[in-house]
């Protein structure tokens, strides 16, 4: 009993002691010195590894449908030399400064297609990679048609905030001249859009009906690849473009559910549920995402743009109700924070979370 209450004292003092030091300067001073370590001094370090490599990234799992704890599509690539994000959803950007990630070192950004889920957080990639970041050019952007009415649009709606930005800050950490955006449209019949002879990147079209046209993107890199399916059915151009990747991000729709959502919804929301039952033509289910995986003879296949994302674990066993059939092994369910590493030299796919 004595060494109970001796402990419950010890306890209570450090408590005190800690209580009253937080209130001094100097002890508020470490602590916003510890933060700044962290979030300013270390920025790359969760996406950095031994070796020679290329990453996958998910900054963004959720399709547009809400979902906690979740942002709207994207896919950060990385390799030692160079990063590219695919897609830009609502809360994506926001994740990788959580993870100290320095959008100064994106060499661009690339949209599998205009959906506003894949491009609303776009002004603040442009934000995040300008100011302070030492990006020297225009954010380049690749994209289908139409992408250039998207980047024009966002910088005439940010001109004041931009031109505010250098009036303040000065040229120097918010030079004018690499305000707004270097927009490529994409041109299928020349479909590599970047290669410095080790990065290959590849678009393609896919099947998203009435958007016209929705791309996925193939990146090779030494001997390994990863594809991202963007936005798709059952695509047999994506089975052809993804043969023998080592990586396949495919996009997913749970049938079981969106059809059930579509159901109760009737009654409740008219509109809804006429949504519910639009969406189900233009999205793959996991099934399907699976036999693509198959057919193409993927290493590894992980579920994303998660429609709708499942928000707890029996949620997720519905999700993929009929997946372990197709496919038993070899796949995983996206979360925020889903990073899989393709070391060079190597078939190994280590798919973990940087959380």
């Amino acid at each position: 009993m004595k060494k109970i209450y001796f402990f419950l004292i010890t306890a209570i003092l450090i408590l005190i002691i800690a209580l009253i030091g937080i209130r001094t300067t100097t002890v508020q001073n470490l602590l916003i010195d510890f933060d700044f370590d962290r979030q300013w001094n270390n920025q790359d370090k969760l996406i950095s590894f031994d070796g020679d490599y290329i990453i996958g990234l998910v900054c963004g799992s959720r399709g547009p449908l809400p979902g906690k704890g979740r942002a709207e599509p994207c896919i950060m690539i990385k390799t030692p030399d160079h990063m590219f994000v695919v897609d830009t959803g609502d809360g994506s950007r926001q994740n990788l400064i959580n993870w100290s990630i320095n959008l100064g070192n994106l060499d661009a950004v690339l949209l599998t297609h205009l959906h506003s889920d894949h491009i609303s957080d776009l002004a603040d990639f442009h934000l995040y990679s300008w100011v302070t970041q030492n990006r020297g050019k225009k954010l380049p952007v690749y994209g289908p048609l139409g992408t250039t009415l998207v980047t024009e649009g966002i910088t005439k709606a940010y001109e004041l905030d931009t031109e505010w930005r250098t009036l303040h800050h000065g040229e120097e950490v918010a030079p004018s001249d690499f305000a707004g955006f270097d927009t490529k449209i994409i041109n299928l019949n020349n479909p590599v859009i970047f290669d410095d002879g080790e990065l290959k990147i590849t678009a393609f079209e896919v099947e998203h009906f009435p958007v016209d046209p929705s791309l996925g993107f193939r990146f090779d890199y030494k001997g390994r690849s990863i594809v991202i399916s963007g936005d798709t059915d059952y695509s047999e151009n994506l089975v052809e473009q993804a043969k023998n990747a080592d990586l396949l991000f495919h996009d997913a729709l749970s049938q079981n559910m969106i059809g059930r959502l579509e159901e109760i919804s009737e009654d409740v929301n008219p509109l809804l549920s006429t949504v519910f039952y639009d969406i189900q033509d233009y999205h793959a289910s996991p099934i399907e995402a699976a036999q693509a995986a198959n057919e193409a003879n993927v290493k590894e296949l992980i579920f994303y743009h998660l429609t709708p994302a499942p928000q707890n674990f029996i949620a997720k066993i519905i999700f993929v109700r009929g997946v372990n059939e197709v496919r038993p092994n070899n796949w995983t369910l996206a979360d925020d924070g889903t990073i899989a590493i393709l070391p060079v030299g190597s078939d190994k796919v280590e798919i973990t979370n940087i959380n």
